[in-house]
């Protein structure tokens, strides 16, 4: 059997993640922190791609990788009009419509599919990304606001909900589609979504000001509290705050959650009063999740990278149990389902999409 040597590229808001593998096997990988400070220090998210390519090629020359070797680039996405589940080819109009943001959003994952298509052109290989942070499932309930013209969009940790679902579900001798779940993704961003029958109907927007704050986004804000605030400051801070400048970075000065956490240890009381508050805030998504699901729920799935903290995971369960057992996978899986998603396609047992330009929802038809 021909085997692909894979480069995965995962840029989060506060990390970029790299993997090689040679077929299903993981040889290296790798999560680079960067501080708010300095991601700050690019005017946007795009400005960052020359940074993030560094990382790369960086992480590549350690390990003694020639780009060369590579023979298929994935990278995670999102930006773009939103999308179906699934891996999606990489092409110039996935580029266009992801560097210029079409779908509303500017998330850092979106250099994801940049980079990918910047190494895919430069080396002649084949490129894709796989449940971009846009993948749209949302139940028709979901998307309506109290503004006309005005919807919720689809926006959250896709990849890394469903593969720890998936992986759930497998564990359990169970399938993903018969399962009614709610996932909660607690990183540098923090995203809560409802699950049923391999569908996520319903997600907090992380990068767009709802749910829990986090490292670097302000989550839900008083919709009259933030109007006085983009009077004063402008629309563009507010922009930023909701997924690059917000949360830890505004209220610390650095995302980063070790140098928080060890204030709370040695009995910092604000430190303390806003690390609780998070924990306090991502419960309370949890429970509107459950009601989504009326309440019938097999489990509560809590991932990410902050659950390595104990706290946060006794704080959830504290609040959380009796809705229904939590389970806690640390750190992620979004780089090994890229790559087993990726192989599936190479090996000719599933089919890559061919991205559209046009959203999954355009609106209800009475607009």
């Amino acid at each position: 059997m021909c085997r692909y040597r894979l480069l995965v590229i995962n840029p989060g808001s506060t990390s970029t993640k790299i993997s090689v593998f040679d077929g299903d096997k993981n040889i290296f990988t790798e999560s680079i922190f960067h501080d708010a400070p300095l991601l700050l220090s690019f005017p946007t998210v795009n400005d960052q791609l020359g940074m993030r390519k560094e990382v790369i090629l960086s992480f590549l020359g350690k390990h003694g990788i020639d780009m060369e070797s590579i023979d298929v680039f994935i990278g995670r996405g999102g930006c773009a009009y939103s999308q179906p589940e699934g891996v999606m080819i990489i092409d110039e109009k996935l580029y266009e419509d992801t560097m210029n943001d079409k779908g509303g959003s500017d998330h850092p994952a979106k250099l994801g599919v940049m980079l990918a298509y910047t190494f895919g052109k430069e080396y002649g290989k084949p490129m894709y990304t796989v449940d971009p942070t846009n993948v749209d499932e949302l139940c028709d309930e979901a998307r309506i606001t109290g503004i006309k013209g005005i919807y919720r969009r689809a926006q959250s940790h896709v990849l890394n909900q469903k593969g720890i679902a998936r992986k759930y579900a497998a564990e359990n001798g169970k399938k993903y589609e018969d399962l009614r779940l709610i996932v909660a993704h607690v990183d540098g961003g923090i995203t809560v979504g409802a699950h049923v029958n391999g569908r996520m109907i319903d997600c907090t927007e992380g990068a767009g000001g709802e749910g829990a704050f986090t490292p670097t986004r302000i989550g839900s804000v008083p919709a009259l509290e933030l109007a006085q605030y983009i009077e004063k400051h402008g629309a563009q801070s507010v922009r930023d705050l909701c997924c690059r400048s917000g949360g830890f970075a505004d209220l610390f000065g650095t995302s980063n959650s070790d140098t928080i956490h060890r204030m709370v240890e040695e009995g910092d009381r604000k430190a303390s009063i806003i690390w609780k508050s998070m924990i306090y805030q991502i419960a309370k998504s949890i429970g509107e999740m459950s009601a989504v699901l009326s309440g019938d729920v097999d489990a509560i799935l809590l991932t990410g990278g902050l659950v390595r903290f104990s706290d946060i995971v006794d704080g959830i369960k504290e609040r959380c149990s009796f809705i229904a057992p939590v389970h806690v996978y640390k750190g992620e899986v979004e780089q090994e389902a890229m790559a087993e998603s990726v192989l599936e396609v190479l090996q000719g047992k599933k089919k890559a999409r061919t991205y559209t330009g046009k959203p999954v929802f355009s609106g209800f038809g009475w607009e």
